[in-house]
This record gives C-alpha cells, structure tokens and sequence, in this order.
C-alpha cells in the first residue's frame, strides 16, 4: 500500500491525481489525518496503513516566517516530522521518497555551474537548515529511501511563481523581475512523475536533482517572460536588492540532472512543462 503526507499540498495533489489517473491504491493523509510532529499518531498510521512505499510531501515551505515567527513549527515539521515518518518507514520496511531542497546549499556556485548531487549542502536560511537535516533524519533512519532535492515549483494545485506572475499581470502594465537568480523551474507533473518512475522501477537508492530540462541560463525574469508572453505586460530585469527578504534567496540554484536523467526517466524542458501546464490549467477545478 501507498501512503502520502502532505497529500493536499501543491505536489501532494498532483501526487493523487497521477495516482487516480492509474487506478493505484493510495491512503491520502494531510494534517487532519496524520500530524506527521507527532510520532504516537505517525507510528498508529503506520500500523494501520502497513504502508510499502511512502510519498513524504508534507512540508514547511514559508521560507520567510521560518526565519522568525516560524521557526518553532518549520523545525517541528521539516525535522521532527520527517524523522518521525523516517523511522516508521523503516519499522515497516517501506521505501521512503522524501522532497528536499536547492536551499540545502549555499546558492553561491559560480553562474553556469550546476549542483551536483555530491556537493556538501551548507544551507543559509532556516527552511534549508531544517530541511538538510530532513535529509540526514531519512539517510540515518530510512533503510530504502530516494531523497530528491527541487527548485521553483509550480503546479495546478497551490501558490507559486506562475499564478503570482498571472495575478500581477490583470492589474499591472508593467512588472519588475529579479534577473540574477538563476535555477530552473519544475512542474509539480514532471516531479510527480519522476518520483513514481524511481519507486515502481526500483532504481538505485540514495539523492536526486529533479527540475525540468533548460537548453540554457533561466532566471527569474527569464521565467516570468515566458509566462506572460501572449500578454501586453512590460517585464523589467532588476537586481535583488529591489526585493529585500527575511530569508537569503540562492543567487544559482541551478543542479545538475545527469542522475536523473541516467535513470532513463525523460525530462520535458521548463517551456514544454508550462505550456502543458496552461492546458491542465484550463480544465482543473
């Protein structure tokens, strides 16, 4: 049986959907159904779901309230919680596929290089903070599990860049950008897909970088060009420094996918995924 966390999320959704669409049996549990901070509650799930195989997407993802108001919970959650789910995982010799970050590293390689999978994280926010030691709860207690680290999520199901972009685009002729954060975007889809494709193909456990494909340099201006291309909306590049934040934004979460392409799992690009995405988005609910 198939267990999901955080399964009303923005990539707990796509998650179900997938699913569904191939008639796979699944338990759903999100915060109302299992307080994943809470390990009586997380170890009386297990018992009754026997699950073999774990989607762990319940997360903290406030990156600015972790610094500060947050931070209690971003911990309880993204540390307390994944060790908690790693551990029962393991009680149950199921396979663990935990969701890490691009913040678990520093954001500060060289623009054109990329993160590989081996690199030392030395994450400088408390969201990466907690979810670095996420990944060291699921390497020490899991005994199967895939850790993928993403980056710029977007999806039908949840706040991100796109909508944000989209809304911004209704009341505004002319947008600001930041043009020197580098990365590449990642459909909720494509990330759904992969981490199925690792699971039910047995792949080789251990870390993965999955974000969709890109011929060449993405920033976050690149991305919001492309978004509002079939619209009269002026884009202007600006710096970072025009958006001040609680929490230090990584300057090149760009990371290499030659893992995961090894694996033989096909990776749209970035362009391909949102324009798939606009067709999902015409007819979701």
């Amino acid at each position: 049986m198939i267990l999901i966390t955080g399964a009303n999320g923005q990539l707990g959704t796509e998650l179900r959907y997938l699913l569904d669409e191939r008639d796979e049996d699944y338990v759903a549990t999100d915060v109302a159904q299992l307080d994943i901070t809470d390990a009586c509650q997380v170890n009386a799930v297990f018992a009754e779901v026997k699950p073999t195989l774990v989607y762990h997407c319940a997360a903290y993802t406030a990156v600015d309230k972790a610094e500060d108001e947050g931070k209690a919970l971003n911990y309880a959650i993204n540390v307390t919680g994944t060790e908690n789910v790693a551990k029962a995982a393991a009680t149950h010799d199921a396979t663990l596929v935990y969701l890490s970050t691009d913040y678990v590293f520093d954001g500060e390689k060289p623009v054109g290089q990329e993160w590989e999978v081996t690199d030392v994280p030395d994450p400088k926010t408390e969201y990466g903070r907690t979810k670095y030691l996420g990944e060291q709860a699921v390497e020490t207690y899991a005994k199967k599990f895939y850790t993928i680290r993403t980056a710029w999520v977007f999806g039908n199901y949840g706040a991100n860049f796109v909508f944000t972009m989209q809304n911004l685009a209704k009341n505004h002729q002319t947008l600001t950008v930041v043009n020197d954060q580098h990365g590449r975007p990642t459909w909720t889809r494509t990330l759904a897909e992969f981490m199925t494709f690792l699971a039910e193909n047995q792949k080789e456990f251990g870390y993965y970088h999955l974000s969709n494909e890109a011929a060449e340099d993405v920033t976050w201006y690149d991305f919001a060009k492309e978004i509002l291309k079939d619209t009269d909306v002026k884009i202007t590049p600006v710096s970072s420094s025009q958006f001040p934040a609680k929490a230090k934004r990584p300057l090149n979460s760009t990371m290499s996918l030659a893992k995961a392409k090894a694996t033989g799992f096909v990776i749209p690009t970035w362009q391909e995924a949102l324009k798939e995405f606009y067709k999902q988005e015409k007819t979701a609910i």
